[in-house]
């Protein structure tokens, strides 16, 4: 028999099922080779935060909560003082200094980690154009915007692993998170994403977390999925 490799904090596996029963389900059946579970804004009205707090407190994982709040500095403030209260890892808000400086005070004296987004992994050059988003290559936008938010007093950053190895690269990025969803282990769909790497490929950039979701729970074999994953991250 094969022997099983360990968790690894630096895989973070995306919970994108349709309700906390699937996401459960998922959980148990990954065991002990899965310690970080992210939990996004689609499974929150499936149940989403009672999962995060069961994953925590029953099974010990880590939890990243996926919620890109935006909104006025008093109702982030609000809103990320509330989710702080469940003694969870780390919570995404948009990139916006004024946002992430709000969400600082929200998480103060908590150790919930407030990541800044900065251009979504699904974008390109002709979405920004659509959403007017002033001109300029993305590489170079998102790392604007992740020496913004450093400086507004983020913990970290979620950016593509294309642009990570240029935002490790910035002076205020230096005891930052680099979190990177848009990876994909070689021979993968892309399903929505555009801008992806390879597990080795981030890592080797200078990401310090990998979010994978459907090529693990969407594979006929998760498990085994998930330690193929493991075991390139190992080799890093």
């Amino acid at each position: 028999m094969t022997q099983m490799l360990p968790a690894d904090d630096r895989l973070i596996v995306a919970l994108d099922v349709p309700n906390a029963l699937a996401g459960l389900e998922l959980a148990k059946a990954l065991g002990d080779s899965v310690s970080f579970y992210k939990i996004g804004l689609g499974m929150l009205t499936g149940g989403g935060l009672a999962l995060a707090n069961e994953l925590k407190l029953e099974f010990g994982k880590k939890i990243f909560l996926d919620m890109k709040f935006f909104d006025i500095g008093a109702t982030v403030e609000k809103a990320v003082k509330g989710i702080a209260q469940y003694d969870l890892d780390f919570l995404t808000v948009h990139g916006d200094p004024y946002v992430v400086k709000a969400a600082k005070e929200g998480a103060s004296g908590k150790n919930l980690k407030i990541l800044a987004v900065t251009i979504l992994t699904s974008l390109d050059r002709g979405d920004l154009d659509g959403a007017l988003i002033k001109q300029g290559e993305i590489a170079d936008l998102v790392t604007e915007r992740a020496a913004r938010a450093f400086e507004a007093g983020a913990d970290g950053v979620i950016a593509s692993p294309r642009e990570a190895a240029v935002i490790r690269a910035l002076p205020q990025a230096a005891g930052k998170l680099i979190v990177t969803p848009g990876v994909r282990p070689a021979g993968a769909a892309l399903g929505d994403q555009k801008r992806v790497e390879t597990p080795a490929t981030a890592l080797a950039a200078g990401a310090d977390h990998l979010v994978v979701g459907r090529p693990i729970w969407d594979a006929p074999d998760p498990v085994a999925a998930a330690q193929a994953i493991l075991s390139e991250i190992r080799a890093v």
